[in-house]
């Protein structure tokens, strides 16, 4: 199985999170990381070479730090311009069948996304335009790995978090290890 895990964070210098995600996930067999702001520093993507690295993998992630509810800007664009009809949905669909996984970096607690938190909706909930996006490319959306509090988070925590979600990403296609 070939993961590809797209990351997509603006200011990956200043990341904690993100960088050691993605400098964990780099040891990887198997794991293509594919940053695109550092790929696209002008963020003019080359459509034709993010489809070919799709082709090539069984597993598309989606990694980045939750920006306004929403994926960082970029990222947003990218699903804009790549996923064309033909090619990530509707007649002659190359997407259909390969799963998708969120790994997403989140500034509040867990508690702070319920009905009576500050946020008022579930995580769940908002990441429903995403999961939708996805039924549309008929890729298997797998539950998203999610951490929060990651600004609070000790080193400790955040190297154990980047162990796990290598774990979860390099299990085999249909089994999911515990978030």
């Amino acid at each position: 199985m070939k993961t590809l895990v797209i990351v997509a964070h603006p200011k990956m210098h200043e990341s904690r999170v993100n960088r050691i995600w993605k400098e964990r996930l780099m040891k990887e067999p198997g794991v293509t990381v594919h940053d695109l702001y550092e790929a696209y520093p002008s963020e003019m993507l080359d459509v034709k070479r993010e489809q070919e690295l799709l082709l090539q993998h069984d597993r598309i992630v989606f990694q980045f730090p939750f920006h306004w509810y929403s994926t960082p800007s970029l990222l947003k664009k990218w699903q804009d311009e790549v996923y064309t009809y033909g090619f990530g949905y509707g007649t002659g669909n190359k997407l259909k069948g390969k799963e998708y996984v969120l790994a997403i970096s989140v500034g509040r607690t867990e508690e702070s996304y319920r009905p009576d938190g500050e946020s008022l909706y579930t995580m769940e909930q908002l990441l429903l335009p995403l999961q939708a996006t996805i039924l549309l490319t008929e890729m298997k959306y797998v539950p998203p790995f999610l951490l929060f509090r990651a600004p609070h988070l000790s080193d400790e925590e955040i190297a154990e978090s980047a162990d796990r979600l290598a774990a979860y990403l390099t299990a085999p296609i249909g089994s999911y290890a515990t978030v």
